[in-house]
């Protein structure tokens, strides 16, 4: 099943879905041979991670629909595996995704959603320079045409990387802020920030305690911005909270791996499996292994309607 209109406007429980798509499924538990099973994978539960560092999707279900349909005549005791005119096109409607060889693309983001485990992005391909503006409007039909879905892993091992500058209206509660500035006993700066790193933390990753009165490099979770000033909270030390004031020309820069900075406008290069059969969207669906986001001139980027997100699980087959 193909969707002839990309999420821009009206897809996006089906683009939502997509996520849930990945179905692992155990391997064989008997030693002796068993009745066959349409619905059992030929596989054994495959890692996220080959022992070489190769990300594994295991199996993709084209057609959500025809699965769920088959396993619920399964759970009723019927289609015990002697049906051909079954137990064919169930076999028919897995793809192994790891079969579909990389490919690599470039090109401009018009959506993005979810998180760097299991989230997604729709990306004009080959759309570079005025291409990428032009990319950006006309027809939502026909700008849906052009795209591509890349699809980052649900195990969250997809490699993402975003970087570049953004306006201070990126900037939101739970993202991890890196400023340079001095603040007293209270925890509060006089001085406007003029730079605001937004980055991703690496695992074990502690904040510094920070000193009164000193200037110093500070690391803490934004709480909160409101009035040209924001709330930031370290986690360690006497001073926790901390309120800092921002210049009306605050720099804001991206060194992250969260999908929820990636928005319309920005560069893109994704890395991964293309998939342009049944199930696919767009142009084509792509199983993205890296995806590399540099971000679009806060000036120039666009403004478009967010992607909504409705929970489609009942969209697809569940084990």
């Amino acid at each position: 099943m193909r969707c002839q209109r990309l999420p821009l406007l009206v897809s996006i429980p089906y683009l939502h879905a997509l996520a849930f798509f990945f179905l692992f499924f155990p391997s064989h538990a008997c030693a002796q041979p068993a009745p066959y099973n349409p619905y059992a994978d030929t596989q054994g539960i495959l890692p996220p991670l080959a022992a070489d560092g190769t990300i594994q999707w295991g199996t993709f279900y084209k057609s959500a629909a025809i699965q769920k349909a088959y396993e619920r005549l399964w759970n009723l005791g019927a289609c015990r595996g002697t049906n051909k005119a079954i137990t064919i096109p169930v076999e028919n409607n897995k793809l192994v995704i790891d079969t579909l060889p990389e490919e690599e693309f470039r090109g401009v983001v018009l959506e993005a959603t979810g998180s760097i485990a299991g989230g997604m992005l729709m990306f004009v391909s080959g759309a570079v320079g005025h291409a990428a503006d032009d990319a950006l409007v006309g027809d939502d039909d026909v700008i849906a045409s052009r795209a591509h879905v890349a699809v980052l892993h649900p195990a969250g091992v997809s490699h993402l990387f975003v970087s570049g500058n953004a306006s201070p209206a990126i900037l939101s509660p739970g993202l991890t802020v890196r400023i340079r500035t001095q603040v007293n006993a209270q925890g509060r700066a006089t001085i406007p920030l003029q730079m605001v790193d937004v980055i991703t933390p690496v695992s074990k990753l502690e904040s510094e305690e920070v000193h009164a009165d000193r200037p110093e490099i500070i690391v803490g979770r934004l709480v909160q911005v409101r009035n040209s000033r924001m709330l930031v909270h370290v986690d360690i030390g006497k001073i926790r909270r901390l309120s800092l004031p921002l210049a009306e020309n605050v720099a804001v820069t991206i060194e992250s791996s969260q999908l929820e900075l990636v928005g319309p406008g920005d560069s893109v290069e994704v890395k991964g499996r293309l998939w342009t059969g049944e199930g696919s969207m767009g142009a084509g669906t792509i199983f993205a292994s890296k995806v590399t986001v540099h971000k679009a001139t806060p000036a120039v980027q666009p403004s478009r309607k967010p992607m909504g997100a409705k929970p489609a699980a009942d969209a697809v087959g569940s084990r």
